[in-house]
């Protein structure tokens, strides 16, 4: 990324993180030419990933740290969350669009996050915890 805005974050496993993070991207956002339609989906994609780092990952534990890392040139917008937890493999997560899926209150963060970012990666990191690379790409304009 050339002439990149950088931020790094260390949150703490509240709520308050999840709400801190959310509003912290989309004036980040916002300053670096997205559209409304564009903010909202970077908001809402960040919230429902730090709201999974911070709930299932470290389970809400204040000894347990969500890293918060957020990077914007003219290409991309791109975040990085980091929770200190068990990890767990995105291929064990039930379809939420399938059978009795479709009744729960929970289950939808990946499908929403990829539904508002155009690069989704999920994995382990080295010794515990689970890494989110979200990356939306600049088109200025479009929704």
């Amino acid at each position: 990324m050339t002439d990149c805005r950088k931020l790094r974050l260390s949150l703490e496993s509240t709520l308050d993180s999840i709400d801190a993070a959310e509003l912290i991207v989309q004036r980040l956002a916002e300053l670096n030419g997205f559209n409304e339609d564009q903010v909202h989906q970077i908001g809402m994609g960040v919230r429902e990933t730090v709201a999974n780092a911070v709930k299932h990952g470290n389970a809400f534990n204040l000894a347990k740290r969500v890293s918060f890392n957020a990077a914007v040139d003219e290409a991309a917008f791109e975040v990085t969350v980091t929770d200190q937890g068990a990890g767990f493999e995105p291929e064990d997560i039930a379809d939420p669009c399938e059978g009795d899926n479709l009744l729960r209150a929970s289950g939808r963060g990946l499908l929403m996050m990829k539904a508002f970012f155009d690069e989704v990666e999920v994995g382990r990191c080295a010794g515990t915890g689970t890494r989110v690379r979200l990356v939306k790409y600049c088109a200025k304009g479009a929704s």
